[in-house]
């Protein structure tokens, strides 16, 4: 059994688990960030933006937007908030449509 971490013992109180099981916790979580992700592709590419164009409204570089929109990175809520705005849509109305789709 191979531990996250290497190390058999709790670490801050929290019993050590397999990768396998680290890994599938990690599959279950990325499901839905994956249409998440979609969604976000599909809103930019319907307001006529290319990951360019997005990344100068966000004054951030063109890998940014990239590597969220390839899940190579993840967006946090105040980087949502932004790029929601950059792309012109209340970021409310978004969430509510990602939920709506994946109910």
């Amino acid at each position: 059994m191979q531990l996250i971490c290497g190390r058999d013992e709790p670490i801050l109180g929290y019993p050590a688990i397999d990768s396998t099981l680290a890994q599938a916790i990690n599959n279950v979580g990325n499901i839905g960030y994956k249409r998440f992700r979609e969604l976000l592709v599909d809103v930019r590419k319907r307001a006529g933006l290319t990951q360019a164009e997005l990344s100068r409204r966000l004054s951030r570089p063109q890998s940014f937007v990239s590597k969220y929109e390839r899940g190579e990175r993840r967006l946090d809520i105040v980087e949502f908030g932004e790029v929601a705005k950059a792309l012109g849509i209340d970021p409310v109305k978004l969430l509510a449509k990602f939920y709506r789709e994946t109910e």
